[in-house]
């Protein structure tokens, strides 16, 4: 009892906050300007807020998160802050980020940068935040969702590297795609996340490049989707598209189409059957050795 007591006192003494989770902590991408900037205000600097679990929940997994938006906005909350506590409740550190889009003057190629940067960022930070390098993934939302996948299948190294985080990998270790807008040029795009980020009349090159279905290979990470047969703004099908050129290419994969519930619902709680798929996708990190 007094060892009790006594290791209660240094407890006190020394503060608990080494055992439960750490406040929410704001990491600019840069430390100087970003590439492309506009100017120095807050919305020319893309950062990342970092959520890490309780010391002794954490499982040594971090997922970047990118909230959707339509290229245009950022839903800060449900696809956001929302996320990061869902993930910390088992162990999973998360990074939410708020990268540039058309909202704050910004287009391509300024959104894949930002996100790049914060999957190295999140390496390079893997040891003092106790996460293992290799389980280190990307989820998005919606327009996030585009963004996510566009990392998803180009992370190249870097080609001008201006320090060391650059010169870290960009590539996701898995992803978590929920009713993402996928496609660029078929009838079920969404107009309006692809008219933010590319502009109304975009070149060949760039639709192509960001027609994120057509280059998925065999170095495409493991990638869990969800969606739903009832939303209207960015139909089942780009998951779908998604989906098969992944089995066409090997790459373990999993899609669940709900048959209920609208656009944008980020956990989806009161969504009869659409409610399941956080725990599901819980399933997936187990069955992919992603957490324990």
């Amino acid at each position: 009892m007094k060892h009790a007591l006594f290791l209660t006192s240094i407890l006190l003494i020394f503060g608990v906050a080494s055992v439960h989770a750490a406040k929410p902590k704001k990491i600019y991408l840069w430390e100087h300007d970003a590439p492309n900037a506009l100017g120095t205000e807050e919305k020319d600097k893309p950062n990342i807020t970092v959520w890490l679990p309780d010391a002794d929940k954490a499982v040594g997994t971090a997922i970047v998160v990118c909230p959707g938006g339509g290229y245009g906005n950022l839903a800060m909350g449900h696809e956001g802050k929302e996320i990061a506590e869902w993930l910390n409740s088992f162990g999973v550190a998360a990074a939410v980020l708020d990268y540039r889009h058309r909202g704050k003057g910004y287009g391509h190629p300024n959104p894949l940068l930002d996100l790049q940067r914060a999957l190295r960022t999140v390496r390079a930070y893997a040891e003092e935040w106790n996460i293992n390098s290799e389980k280190i993934g990307v989820l998005g939302f919606s327009a996030g969702g585009h963004l996510a996948s566009t990392a998803t299948v180009h992370f190249t190294d870097h080609e001008n590297p201006a320090d060391a985080i650059d010169r870290l990998s960009a590539r996701p270790d898995f992803s978590i795609l929920c009713y993402p807008v996928i496609v660029v040029e078929a009838n079920y795009a969404h107009r309006g996340s692809m008219r933010n980020l590319l502009g109304d009349e975009a070149p060949p090159e760039l639709v192509q490049f960001y027609s994120t279905e057509k280059h998925v290979s065999g170095k495409t990470p493991p990638t869990f989707q969800f969606t739903t047969n009832e939303d209207v703004s960015v139909p089942a099908e780009n998951s779908v598209d998604f989906y098969l050129a992944l089995r066409k290419h090997g790459i373990p994969a999993e899609l669940h189409i709900y048959q209920r519930g609208r656009h944008g619902l980020g956990l989806a709680k009161g969504a009869i059957g659409t409610e399941t798929w956080p725990e599901l996708c819980r399933f997936w990190l187990k069955t992919n050795g992603f957490i324990p």
